[in-house]
């Protein structure tokens, strides 16, 4: 087993712009710093993503700068009998640190405004709060939403994986089982979260990637006997020699497992999938219930996502051996295709 769990706080990167100590961390040991970084500015890339989940409906939202691009983006998922979504995005040109991300997750606020987008992902002791008014996001029809995710004394997944090219690296934070609760309207109809079912969970990243990507991720939060219970896997991110980011949280503390493996059917995205593990302790089935496909392609910068919404069902085998058990927990995985 090769993850190296990294427990002493430090700078992230080295006076040569590389990682100091590639590994895992289930807090924020390493300290970011924009201005160490060797690589051109337009090659650096933040975000903030946040997925808000409910069992009929959910919501992403990301601030981003990915050096010659922005993507400041929002999504409404339906997962009814006539699942459906829709994502709004706003290109900016050449951001290259203009929007001034936080350089940690715990501090610090998240924001853009332009006229037709506000939105804002602010930290205060123990809470995340996430608002947003889209303009015209459908049909000409405005977004609003005013969400609370609750964010206890826990354990997340850190990684910091360096790629196999020079000042290349991805500083990367997942932060699942945060309760959820407040609002979000759309054409008419209020949409509200419950915090005994509902979760939310932050994907924060930072780093220099290399050009050409395809990544694979996958999360998921519920209730497991009054205990939250979460997973976060994947891979694609870089060199992972040092630490995967394959991981179980149970009642706050995380439990490290080695490789996975999404078996995706060659015919379809929205056949059942299955999940396995190099060390049998994740094993599910998933079968899909929408798959968020978006497709970009203008030659140098190119996506091709598939973000798949839907049921697990499976085992997951904590640290003492311990085999916890879930059914039909609304979740999603995904593989995503990027040139950028």
């Amino acid at each position: 087993m090769r993850n190296h769990e990294v427990t002493q706080k430090q700078l992230l990167l080295d006076e040569q712009g590389e990682i100091r100590e590639p590994g895992w961390a289930r807090s924020q040991v390493w300290q970011y710093k924009r201005d160490m970084i060797k690589a051109p500015a337009f090659r650096i890339k933040e975000w903030d993503y946040y997925l808000v989940l409910a069992d009929s409906y959910a919501a992403a939202f990301t601030i981003s700068d990915d050096g010659y691009i922005g993507l400041q983006s929002v999504s409404l998922l339906s997962f009814g009998d006539k699942p459906w979504e829709h994502t709004e995005t706003i290109l900016n040109v050449f951001p290259m640190g203009k929007l001034k991300l936080p350089e940690n997750s715990s501090s610090g606020d998240t924001v853009y405004k332009d006229k037709r987008l506000q939105m804002s992902f602010t930290v205060s002791e123990g809470k995340r709060h996430i608002k947003c008014h889209f303009n015209d996001f459908w049909e000409k029809k405005p977004f609003d939403c005013d969400i609370v995710l609750d964010q206890p004394p826990m354990d997340s997944m850190v990684i910091a994986t360096p790629w196999d090219k020079k000042h290349a690296f991805y500083y990367n934070q997942k932060i699942n089982c945060m309760r959820a609760s407040g609002w979000m309207m759309y054409d008419g109809k209020k949409y509200t979260f419950d915090p005994a079912s509902d979760f939310g969970t932050l994907d924060w990243g930072r780093g220099v990637w290399t050009y050409d990507n395809t990544w694979f991720w996958g999360s998921g939060n519920c209730d497991l006997d009054g205990k939250p219970f979460g997973f976060n896997i994947g891979y694609g991110f870089g060199n992972t020699s040092a630490a995967t980011e394959n991981i179980i949280f149970y009642d706050g503390k995380a439990h490290k497992f080695d490789d996975v493996v999404f078996n995706i059917p060659e015919n379809s995205y929205t056949d059942p999938w299955t999940f396995t593990s190099s060390d049998g302790r994740f094993e599910m089935s998933f079968v899909p219930v929408l798959d968020r496909a978006a497709k970009i392609d203008f030659k140098v910068l190119v996506s091709d996502q598939h973000q798949v919404f839907g049921r697990m069902s499976g085992k997951a085998v904590l640290d003492d051996d311990t085999v916890l058990e879930i059914k039909d927990v609304m979740c999603f995985a995904e593989k995503v295709h990027n040139k950028y």
